[in-house]
């Protein structure tokens, strides 16, 4: 995961890579989820920035570091960018490698997807289902409340699925687990693989 540095102080906003992800994720969500929700926490992190000590400093960095408002602010735009970095209407498959990863710490590709889907439809309230490598190379799923990011547990993250209601509601109302189901159809996995 490359770092994500501030540009005069301000971090920016990531441009949304694609217009729609088919039947996956309408694109009012994609326009809510993206054009909304992710600007405000941009906006409420920068604003929120100066004075606090963390100026300068990458995006994890912050996350690692800061509490409160900046920690959340920080939490989701960072989470929020490894969400829509990943997917893509033209997805690139799962390469050797990585299948074969999941196959040692799973037992097979399937059987990992039904874990992430679990974790993500169970997790109670708001947050992230996420796919992380420990600082031992094992590969592991966990649930993140709120805007809570692995690289607070020293995980290195790779795959996320963001649970919030805002992420799915428009498009699956209280049926989380069809979409959490949807999005491995637009997942790219190029871009998970190049996070190892």
């Amino acid at each position: 995961m490359k770092d994500i540095m501030p540009v005069n102080g301000q971090f920016a906003m990531m441009a949304l890579p694609y217009e729609n992800l088919g039947t996956a994720v309408s694109r009012d969500t994609l326009s809510f989820h993206h054009g909304k929700h992710l600007k405000a926490y941009v906006d409420n992190l920068n604003k929120a920035l100066p004075g606090s000590g963390l100026e300068g400093i990458s995006l994890q960095e912050v996350v690692r570091k800061a509490q409160g408002g900046i920690f959340n602010n920080a939490g989701q735009v960072l989470n929020h960018t490894l969400y829509f970095e990943q997917l893509s209407p033209s997805p690139r498959p799962m390469g050797s490698h990585l299948e074969s990863l999941l196959g040692r710490d799973f037992g097979s590709v399937e059987a990992f997807k039904n874990e992430f889907v679990q974790k993500g439809a169970t997790l109670f309230g708001s947050g992230w289902v996420w796919l992380s490598m420990d600082s031992d190379g094992k590969l592991v799923v966990t649930q993140q409340r709120n805007a809570e990011n692995p690289v607070t547990d020293g995980l290195r993250p790779l795959l996320t699925f963001d649970v919030w209601e805002h992420a799915y509601y428009l498009d699956y109302q209280n049926r989380r687990a069809d979409y959490l189901a949807a999005l491995w159809q637009v997942v790219d996995w190029q871009v998970v693989e190049s996070r190892l």
